[in-house]
């Protein structure tokens, strides 16, 4: 009841209500819509797996707007989302001189956050695992995602959004990000889902799943999660495409009663191979 009012559409807004390919339940939605009405990007919490990154996607699919995607990398600078001065493209021409170096501008390429600022109508700005960024990059980007304009130095001139794009960020929770920069957003953790939910996940991308195979595979990957001794949790898309494999491989349903084939999709390390493996041998004759 309480996400009722941001779930249900208000005139003359757009409104996310999850596509058929991403499944987005009503609390989901009600983030997504608030901060779409609130003007304030979404931070998206939660584990690996869950869907964060895809979920800009989905959100730029239902809404019929273009997605622009920045990927931030260990190296990754604030200043790399507005703008990059290429000098070393107008070294190169004026060595030769065959361009007019005068022209800066020409030199000027927008970053994902210019590009957005940019564009005549509106876009979905995914800004994917801020948490791997050294820990002022946040800060660095709350004047800009504040006043949604910023300059360039070379040049002088002012790049200002006409349309204000829906900014989706992701995080990995690798990292504390900034106080600061957390006010300004509006917060969602998608939560690892339960054994309905992501039956219906996989009914998306394989939807000709035979029940009893899909039962018997749900019933094996959550007691592999409940394994204490399992460091790295396997997750929804590690799932995904562990029941591909069973569906490939032609696998009689109840080899999982005692087996865990094609481990390796689901678990990535020799220690969590290894603690599975010795509490399958544990397991009572059926």
């Amino acid at each position: 009841m309480g996400n009722t009012l941001l779930t249900t559409p208000v005139a003359g807004a757009f409104h996310y209500a999850g596509t058929a390919d991403y499944i987005a339940d009503e609390a989901l939605q009600a983030a997504v819509n608030v901060s779409i009405l609130l003007g304030r990007p979404l931070l998206i919490k939660g584990e690996p797996g869950t869907g964060k990154t895809t979920l800009a996607a989905s959100v730029a699919r239902d809404l019929g707007l273009d997605l622009i995607s920045w990927q931030v990398k260990s190296t990754t600078r604030a200043a790399d989302g507005l703008y990059v001065y290429d000098t070393v493209a107008r070294l190169h021409d004026s060595r030769f001189g065959d361009h007019d170096v005068r022209d800066i501008r020409q030199y000027i390429r927008l970053g994902p956050l210019g590009e957005a600022f940019s564009r005549q109508a509106r876009t979905v700005l995914l800004i994917d695992e801020i948490d791997k960024a050294d820990l002022e990059f946040p800060n660095d980007l709350l004047h800009e995602l504040d006043a949604m304009s910023f300059k360039i130095l070379e040049t002088g001139d002012v790049v200002t959004a006409e349309q204000r794009p829906i900014v989706i960020i992701s995080s990995n929770n690798e990292r504390e990000l900034p106080d600061a920069f957390l006010r300004r957003c509006v917060f969602h953790w998608i939560a690892f889902p339960d054994e309905m939910s992501l039956s219906r996940i996989v009914r998306v991308h394989h939807p000709n799943a035979e029940a009893a195979l899909l039962g018997s595979a749900l019933r094996r990957f959550f007691w592999l999660r409940g394994l204490d001794e399992v460091r790295k949790k396997p997750s929804t898309s590690e799932f995904i495409d562990w029941i591909g494999a069973l569906l490939r491989s032609g696998l009689p349903r109840d080899v999982l009663e005692e087996k865990l084939p094609f481990m390796g999709v689901l678990l990535k390390s020799e220690q969590d191979t290894a603690a599975a493996s010795k509490r399958l041998g544990r397991l009572p004759p059926r």
